[in-house]
């Protein structure tokens, strides 16, 4: 039997939970399939993401394993990232 979603018909919105999770390849020239509501780090190091307006990298450093962060952003650069298993949400 497929899972019922109770909440389908609910609009998403960029504060409710994510309707997509999918693995994140870090590139310095591809953006992800989805521009993320959060992302989840599950082997910490450091994350360096590109910011969707400015297009500026910024790297958040030393991230514990298990780090979720509320961002939205299109592209996980491969330079300055050494954090691993990370996720995206969307």
């Amino acid at each position: 039997m497929a899972a019922q979603d109770p909440y389908s018909s609910n609009a998403p919105t960029a504060d409710g939970p994510a309707n997509r999770i999918f693995a994140v390849v870090p590139s310095d020239s591809l953006d992800l399939a989805f521009v993320t509501t959060g992302v989840f780090v599950g082997q910490g190091g450091d994350l360096a993401v590109q910011d969707r307006s400015s297009g500026e990298a910024v790297v958040f450093r030393n991230l514990a394993d298990g780090t979720g962060l509320p961002i939205r952003v299109a592209r996980v650069l491969a330079t300055g990232t050494t954090a691993g298993q990370i996720v995206g949400m969307a």
